[in-house]
């Protein structure tokens, strides 16, 4: 189904032949709204879309003149199962199952390197006051990981370290949770290439 919410502005829904968890319904739409360039911040799970027949109720589409909103609009309706959806959840299904395998690993720590006592470790501190990362603190955060990581720091560490600065530029809470696992896997990933 697609409606228009707002003009130019428009949601598609895809119907699957089988209800999904909370989980591979977020995992979808998020690939969905990459893929097609939409709004990945209101794709998941949560977020249904307008209804058609009801106005968008956003002050900025407010129209001055009539002290209207414009009415959502359904554009398109056909109620199938759409023809990739098969092979676009087993898609998404492997990549839920590879990010949840990655942060398993992150939660036990990385067990293949030895670990140094965390009094041993520099602190981010003294990675934020290094005038090579500028005042950076996303290279300041990144470089911190690697080298905390590279030393056997368990995730839970490299987490505190990280959220030992204000986050909240990051956006919400979750929006912050997403920003540290980021980092830690980006940091992982720069490991295993060095490897």
């Amino acid at each position: 189904m697609v409606v228009e919410t707002s003009p130019g502005n428009y949601q598609a829904w895809l119907k699957h032949a089988n209800r999904l968890n909370k989980e591979v319904s977020t995992a979808a739409a998020r690939a969905l709204a990459e893929k097609f360039g939409g709004d990945r911040g209101a794709a998941d799970w949560r977020h249904f879309g307008r209804l058609a027949g009801f106005t968008n109720r956003k002050a900025k589409y407010l129209d001055a003149s009539s002290g209207l909103y414009p009415f959502v609009r359904l554009i398109e309706a056909g109620g199938e199962v759409y023809p990739e959806a098969d092979r676009f959840l087993t898609g998404v299904k492997n990549e839920v199952e590879r990010q949840r395998a990655n942060r398993e690993r992150l939660r036990n720590g990385i067990a293949y390197m030895a670990p140094v006592r965390s009094e041993d470790l520099k602190s981010i501190e003294a990675f934020r006051a290094d005038a090579r990362y500028g005042g950076d603190g996303t290279r300041i955060d990144l470089a911190y990981t690697v080298y905390a990581f590279s030393r056997g720091a368990t995730a839970a560490e490299v987490e505190a370290a990280i959220r030992s600065r204000d986050l909240s530029h990051k956006g919400n809470e979750r929006r912050q949770h997403d920003y540290v696992e980021r980092t830690m896997k980006k940091a992982l990933a720069t490991i295993d290439r060095g490897r």
